[in-house]
């Protein structure tokens, strides 16, 4: 319930945030008696497609702390914290990035997720459960996988493509719909409500299409991220670390981590066009596959 509640409000104060803005930058609105202000329209659409994406990204940290109950280490308590900052800082070390937060947060699911806006300046946590389930081989693996996520920018690039997609969206619909109501519906003045109909429904389709193509590149993006994990950790323990995961039961991230987590589920037919990381089973073929 707390995540639904973050969720709904940080995304209307997103929304109040960027209609604020373009009143404050004077853009005129893109609806008028005689069309579309084609200008205005493109202006809006990328301001709430990349405004709502990037300012996602830059809250992304807090956002992923609260929602998740993570708990910074600041000061290590025990041997496995100890261990688990070491190997984080040996990693980002070698990766030649900044030294990432490290955190933990409370669940019996095996996983992990790195998430932040700049790549030296990020967040690395990872469950309860993963340290009790997984050998320690196994979870540098997967950090190494998270650390593979910061060091090639993958929080910015998924947010720069999410922009694109949304503009996309936002401005095509819109245009979709005035077509409509113009041409199949012969509204010559203003618009009418079918305008906004079709438009809701070009949304709702065309948003569809992006999602494709935005999980599309998620799921090529841990295969990257697999690769730089086995750099960092060994190709033998992250494959193990994987097999791992096809063993426990890796429980979903909120939607806003979930493309930086180190497991996805396994849906079968066209279900797997939504899939944030390719299947298991894939990924380990892969591995194997490097210098085979």
């Amino acid at each position: 319930m707390k995540r639904i509640v973050l969720f709904l409000a940080t995304n209307l104060a997103i929304v109040l945030v960027l209609s604020v803005t373009m009143r404050l930058l004077g853009v005129e609105p893109y609806l008028t008696a005689n069309g579309l202000n084609l200008t205005s329209l493109l202006i809006f659409a990328a301001v709430m497609g990349f405004g709502g994406s990037l300012i996602s990204l830059a809250i992304s940290k807090w956002m992923a702390k609260k929602s998740m109950g993570v708990r910074v280490i600041e000061t290590p308590s025990s041997s496995t914290e100890l261990w688990l900052v070491d190997t984080v800082k040996r990693f980002a070390d070698d990766a030649g990035i900044g030294m990432p937060e490290v955190g933990i947060f409370d669940s019996p699911e095996v996983n992990a997720f790195a998430t932040g806006a700049n790549k030296n300046n990020a967040l690395v946590a990872v469950s309860s459960g993963l340290l009790r389930a997984m050998s320690r081989e196994e979870a540098e693996a997967v950090i190494g996988h998270e650390i593979a996520h910061v060091a090639n920018g993958d929080m910015v690039t998924l947010a720069l493509i999410q922009g694109v997609v949304n503009t996309f969206v936002m401005f095509l619909s819109r245009i979709i719909g005035h077509t409509v109501d113009r041409v199949v519906f012969k509204n010559e003045e203003g618009h009418g409500p079918a305008f906004f109909v079709t438009m809701i429904v070009a949304e709702l389709v065309l948003g569809i299409l992006a999602s494709i193509i935005v999980m599309w590149f998620s799921r090529q993006r841990e295969f990257r991220a697999d690769r730089g994990g086995a750099s960092l950790a060994g190709k033998g323990a992250m494959i193990a670390a994987l097999e791992r995961l096809q063993m426990a039961h890796s429980g979903p991230l909120p939607e806003r981590m979930a493309a930086f987590g180190i497991a996805g589920g396994s849906p079968q037919g066209w279900k797997r066009l939504f899939m944030t990381h390719p299947p298991l089973e894939e990924r380990i073929a892969a591995l194997r596959a490097i210098n085979a």
